[in-house]
């Protein structure tokens, strides 16, 4: 994992993740089984982080976005590599595309209407089918470092970072090389260190140029991209905990060509979705969903990685953002798809929107886990399963039809039954957010969710009508 050694604490402290946020959307989108009304993005919680791991056969590209805010000339990032980097295996790259995958993959809100019961209709459901040399880095101070066991392998200048890769003989003379060179690393990084020198691994380390950065204007950081060849499919987040005095958030974003993801050191666990919630929560969806979150966290005691998303990218339902398309996979690192191919668009369902054609064999995971160094000590290792079974974070919200019980027998019937519909969702949000079951049933009271049964007729005052 990504660690920003910095003079005074960065929000930041691994590598990855995303943080949630909810967007209404101005116009509904319509799905052909609901519509579509709110997702929940990366930006709700504080100290995360998000990265996007592109990963078939031995060959991985990882993309670290980057959420620093702060003093430029205190960034620094040291980042555990499991080999030597050449040039051409860095790239500085924009933050639209780790956007767009996060929103097209974010757990998502959908509502539906109940029909008249007095005319029913007959609903058919669509089945989709669609199942050189590089200059020198004058502005970095390299002395000292054979004195500490410390080997300079190689200098770039990439966009507005200067990157090193070292090795090292063993970790106090790291340490100190760091120190002495703006990195200020935590007396608890010694052991980390360590564990990685005697793994071989070599370091990537970072710092902003700020010439070059000046070029650019503004004070936004572009995401690294690394590519490199590895029998381990894993995620350094050790140095992510060493200095953090708060949990992280880290959500992973996993790119392969035939299944599901998972960890195979942490249990992946499914978080539960699919449920109908009160209608209010419309209004609400960032807040609970954080309040879910939170709750199962708390439930796994803060060792599990929660799964929020796992679907091939030919298609979505419903789709909180269109999927990605062939281009943007690439440039996220799917290098085994062949090259985009614009010429031709196509029409996607269930929209009927005229999309770029789409890459066939590109499989997300979306993992959002809560760590810290105590309940994550090991990195994370990663298996891709054969598992091609669909899931996503779906809520639910269902209104009610508001038409009266004189209309007919089935309305009778069917306003009868809503009561016990709305207790159930009552309860079901209880379960999942914690939050108190009496001020649900308020607040959807308030909502005009009412748990009185409604009143009915004398039936013989109509039977002469």
């Amino acid at each position: 994992m990504i660690h920003h050694y910095l003079k005074k604490t960065c929000a930041t402290a691994v590598l990855a993740g995303a943080t949630l946020a909810v967007l209404l959307a101005p116009t509904p989108v319509k799905a052909f089984c609901g519509f579509y009304v709110a997702k929940a993005d990366t930006q709700l919680f504080n100290n995360a982080s998000k990265v996007v791991v592109a990963r078939k056969d031995d060959r991985t590209v990882i993309t670290m976005a980057n959420d620093y805010e702060g003093d430029l000339k205190e960034f620094a990032m040291v980042i555990p590599v499991p080999t030597f980097l050449e040039r051409e295996q860095i790239n500085v790259t924009e933050n639209t595309n780790i956007e767009h995958l996060d929103a097209y993959s974010a757990p998502r809100l959908v509502e539906y209407f109940d029909e008249d019961p007095c005319s029913p209709r007959i609903e058919y459901m669509m089945k989709n089918t669609m199942a050189g040399s590089s200059p020198s880095v004058d502005s970095m101070v390299l002395e000292g470092a054979d004195e500490m066991g410390v080997t300079i392998e190689a200098e770039y200048t990439i966009g507005e970072y200067d990157i090193l890769i070292l090795s090292a003989k063993e970790s106090d003379g790291l340490q100190k090389w760091l120190d002495g060179n703006g990195y200020k690393t935590p007396k608890k990084a010694r052991d980390v260190l360590e564990s990685y020198i005697k793994q071989g691994t070599k370091f990537f380390v970072a710092k902003v140029n700020l010439e070059e950065k000046s070029k650019l204007g503004g004070t936004y950081l572009r995401p690294i991209q690394i590519a490199f060849e590895s029998p381990k499919f894993m995620l350094p987040i050790r140095l992510g905990t060493v200095n953090a005095k708060e949990s992280q958030e880290l959500f992973v974003f996993l790119l392969t060509p035939q299944g599901r993801a998972e960890t195979t050191n942490y249990r992946t666990v499914k978080l539960p979705t699919g449920m109908d919630l009160p209608i209010y929560v419309k209004e609400q969806f960032g807040d609970f969903y954080k309040a879910m979150f939170n709750q199962q966290v708390m439930k796994e005691k803060m060792k599990a990685v929660f799964l929020e998303y796992a679907w091939n990218m030919n298609w979505c339902d419903p789709c909180a953002a269109d999927p990605l398309s062939a281009q943007q996979l690439r440039e996220l690192g799917v290098w085994w798809q062949n090259k985009p191919d614009m010429a031709q668009p196509q029409i996607w369902p269930p929209q009927r929107r005229i999309m770029p054609p789409q890459a066939q064999q590109v499989y997300v995971t979306r993992l959002h886990l809560r760590y810290n160094a105590d309940t994550f000590p090991e990195d994370l290792i990663f298996r891709e399963t054969s598992d091609t079974s669909n899931f996503q974070g779906r809520y639910v919200l269902r209104h009610p039809w508001k038409g009266g019980t004189g209309q007919c027998s089935a309305a009778a019937d069917y306003l009868s039954r809503l009561p016990a519909r709305f207790e159930k969702e009552a309860r079901s949000l209880a379960n999942i957010t914690g939050w108190d079951i009496n001020d649900i049933r308020a607040q959807m009271k308030n909502n005009g969710q009412s748990f009185d049964k409604p009143k009915t007729e004398k039936w013989w005052k109509t039977l002469w009508n």
